[in-house]
């Protein structure tokens, strides 16, 4: 594994920590976009792909989660979470200027990197969604509708058929395991419908990754929102078996091989 840096920027709502797995010649960038609760430490083996196939990779923890500032889980608004990540990626661009640029979003992360894609859309050459908060997701909604949001903390077991991984997530002191916070799942729906209205992100190659036992981010309800995304230029795999975290899956191989073809075939020689 390569040295990882630490670099701390100006965020929207305080600082933002961002994490960097530096490669000596890139021939492209990839931010990587962490998911609720969560935060870019628990990335090294997604970035060590990318970097063995060629990316200097960046992660930046959101606001709230992590190292980085703010109440923790509170988010008011994920347009200030994109800009965050937007300047994340101007790091990664200051540092290797003219490099094509890959997203790589999981859960909530694919809902911010959709909106990123959206917004920015001249900047990215290739977006990977993972288990991605897009379309459909119901569960904001029926937290909402409740008096008090119940203090029932997302179950390890959810995340992988591998023990160890929900075990680690478990035992990990920068993971969220607390309720979710009202004014946060309120800025999921309106994110949600945003992106809805959006627009497809045209001639941008997406890929999506899904587990088809994805219970925390069921699959039908991601898929309307990613197709309607798209644009057209979709390549879609999903899993048998798989839970939410694709990345983290007793069949990760598989997963990383999928990542590497669909880089290859997208990104410029």
């Amino acid at each position: 594994m390569p040295h990882v840096r630490e670099h701390t920027l100006d965020g929207t709502r305080g600082a933002v920590a961002v994490r960097e797995w530096p490669h000596p010649r890139p021939r492209y960038a990839a931010l990587l976009v962490h998911g609720y609760g969560e935060h870019a430490g628990r990335y090294d083996e997604p970035a060590a792909l990318l970097t063995g196939h060629g990316a200097a990779v960046y992660a930046p923890d959101h606001m709230g989660h992590g190292r980085s500032a703010g109440e923790r889980v509170l988010i008011e608004d994920f347009e200030d979470v994109v800009t965050d990540v937007h300047a994340a990626a101007d790091l990664a661009r200051t540092a290797h200027p003219g490099l094509p640029l890959v997203l790589v979003g999981h859960s909530m992360g694919g809902l911010i990197a959709a909106r990123y894609a959206q917004r920015y859309g001249d900047e990215p050459s290739a977006l990977i969604l993972s288990g991605p908060v897009i379309g459909a997701w119901e569960l904001p909604g029926r937290l909402l509708a409740l008096d008090a949001v119940p203090d029932t903390p997302l179950s390890p077991s959810a995340l992988s058929r591998d023990p160890a991984v929900g075990a680690a997530y478990a035992a990990d002191p920068l993971v969220w395991h607390g309720p979710m916070k009202r004014p946060t799942l309120q800025a999921f729906v309106r994110t949600l419908d945003t992106v809805a209205r959006g627009g497809p992100v045209d001639g941008l190659p997406l890929l999506w990754l899904h587990g088809d036992d994805d219970r925390v981010v069921p699959l039908s309800g991601s898929r309307p929102g990613v197709q309607r995304l798209s644009g057209g230029l979709l390549t879609e795999r999903i899993f048998p078996g798989a839970r939410h975290e694709v990345f983290n899956e007793t069949c990760k191989q598989q997963v990383h091989a999928e990542v590497l073809a669909f880089l290859d075939r997208v990104l410029p020689r």
